[in-house]
């Protein structure tokens, strides 16, 4: 990330940002110049290439690539006392996706066991702020839609999900109001119950809809509300996944479960599994903060790569333009896109702004790290940022924060009064691009194996567009739920192991790879959690290799 080592001090900048008329730069250069030189997915040390594996050859981050040729944080051994539990479709993960697959499954008939890491809701779906995109306006199309996330992804997105999604958009949007989900209105009297949208960064025209700033949690409180009331799906919290079971002919067929509470280990035997495990912000990739929550470590992609499941993407990420810079302890916590989308700049150390603030995401974060790379950023004890005009904003439109309240509090935590100081903000690790290979099912290249969520690639490309991760959750979880439900075979023959796992090993082994690595980590390294430790499980000297 960038080195606070140059910059404008910050009370000389505060001073050029009053002062100024904020004179637009025009020297940024064309956005695959800007991005080859300054975002992170470019840069030295950015991308590995995996050895061994489903993805044989293929670029991955350095650091994620470790924790997929990691070892097992169990054996066979260590399953022996496991309690085995029983049910047609096991869901792991708590968030928007996991519980949209959960209540679609049970529509459709089948008993679901949800395994979440850390209680429903405690995800990155509630700090999606920003709104959803549907193409719902009299101006807008479902074509517009599709070709703005083609283009925002640099091209690179499987076309047929892309255009399955946004076709989704107007249905998840009738359901999520069902459901109770409360968006918010145009403005006027006569607005006949039309649904206010907002333009976002790399769109065409207003498209997002929204529930003032906290879109994300808005929606969770729906669906986390549906999921407790409905019997057919039983909720198993702080019960994270440790390792998935295969059969004897690769199919996934449930999974290992932690039970932290009770410190034992569980076996749910599942027709089929919907992998919605989420991220990996906290990885922080690049040293970069992260605005994500607590548990995003990439859980997912390390189960389905030793089970043998195609990725794609692993080496692009989505850095967040607007993070928090200071105070430190704040470090990456996000300022939501509606922000800007609302009218306020970006405004480097010498009270110019240098960038469209509604370019695609990865542009300006490019942008943002450019001006602190070459000394035109804000230093603020000893921490690096721009701008983010918050005064000007509040100045022109008194009540701004009346919408904006995730901003407000947001600012509050700062110390901040943003009607009268700027935020200093810096790119925070947000949003992981790639993931598994699925198709419009969500069905991966491994017989009953199902994802949905951030934890697939594919549907954004190369960099996602404000508004699609929400869509996303919802078009195909739903899509997944209801394949998984009907996947399978019976369940008195849905029995498994971890088997594969020792494939993967041998192959490392083969090619003279060793690791001292365990995972999936479950936790960030600060969290010093060791599972083995916190469940008494003994090293077995006879594991096999």
């Amino acid at each position: 990330m960038s080195t606070p080592n140059k910059g404008v001090d910050y009370a000389q900048a505060l001073q050029s940002l009053r002062s100024s008329a904020l004179p637009m730069r025009t020297d940024l250069p064309e956005k695959e110049a800007l991005l080859s030189q300054y975002h992170p997915d470019y840069g030295q040390g950015a991308r590995t290439t995996l050895p061994v594996g489903a993805n044989a050859g293929e670029f991955c981050h350095p650091d994620l690539a470790e924790l997929l040729l990691s070892r097992p944080l169990i054996d066979d051994f260590d399953l022996a006392g496991a309690v085995p539990m029983y049910t047609d479709v096991l869901v792991i993960g708590g968030g928007g996706a996991g519980a949209a697959a959960a209540l679609t499954a049970t529509q459709a008939g089948a008993g679901v066991i949800m395994a979440n890491k850390l209680r429903i809701g405690d995800s990155n779906t509630v700090m999606a702020e920003g709104g959803i995109q549907a193409a719902v306006g009299e101006e807008d199309s479902l074509q517009q839609h599709f070709e703005d996330t083609l283009k925002g992804g640099h091209n690179a997105a499987e076309q047929d999900l892309v255009a399955q999604m946004v076709t989704d958009g107007p249905a998840a949007i009738r359901w999520l109001i069902g459901l109770g989900m409360t968006f918010d209105l145009a403005a006027g009297s006569d607005n006949n119950g039309r649904l206010q949208r907002k333009r976002a960064g790399g769109t065409s025209i207003p498209r997002v809809l929204c529930y003032r700033d906290f879109t994300g949690l808005e929606m969770m409180r729906v669906l986390r509300e549906a999921v407790e009331l409905e019997r057919g799906i039983t909720q198993l919290n702080r019960c994270p996944a440790i390792e998935l079971l295969s059969d004897e002919h690769g199919r996934c067929v449930g999974a290992v479960l932690y039970d932290l509470e009770r410190r034992k280990l569980l076996i749910v035997h599942a027709k089929s599994v919907v992998l919605a495990s989420g991220g990996s912000g906290r990885l922080h990739l690049q040293g970069f903060a992260t605005s994500n929550h607590y548990g995003a470590t990439a859980d997912g992609l390390v189960m389905a790569y030793r089970m043998g499941a195609k990725l794609r993407d692993v080496d692009s990420f989505q850095y967040h333009p607007t993070g928090v810079a200071h105070p430190p302890h704040l470090a990456g916590a996000l300022i939501s896109e509606a922000v800007r989308s609302a009218g306020t700049h970006l405004v480097n150390g010498l009270g110019e702004r240098f960038v469209d603030e509604l370019l695609p995401r990865d542009v300006v974060a490019a942008a943002i790290l450019r001006e602190c790379q070459e000394g035109r950023g804000v230093l603020r004890d000893g921490t690096v940022g721009v701008f983010l005009d918050t005064p000007r904003l509040i100045a022109k439109d008194p009540d701004v924060l009346q919408r904006l309240v995730s901003l407000a509090h947001v600012a509050h935590k700062c110390g901040v009064n943003p009607a009268e100081e700027p935020l200093l903000i810096h790119p925070t690790l947000h949003y992981q691009n790639g993931g598994m290979l699925i198709d419009g099912n969500g069905q991966t290249n491994i017989a009953g194996l199902y994802g949905a969520g951030e934890v697939t690639g594919g549907i954004h490309g190369r960099n996602r567009l404000m508004g699609n991760a929400l869509l996303d959750i919802i078009s195909f979880g739903r899509r997944a739920g209801a394949a998984a439900a009907q996947s399978g075979l019976p369940l008195k023959r849905a029995r498994g192991g971890i088997a594969h796992i020792y494939k993967l090993q041998r192959e490392l082994t083969r090619a003279g790879i060793k690791s001292d690595i365990k995972a999936p980590i479950l936790y960030p390294d600060y969290g010093t959690f060791d599972l083995r430790e916190h469940a008494g499980i003994q090293e077995n000297t006879h594991a096999k290799a």
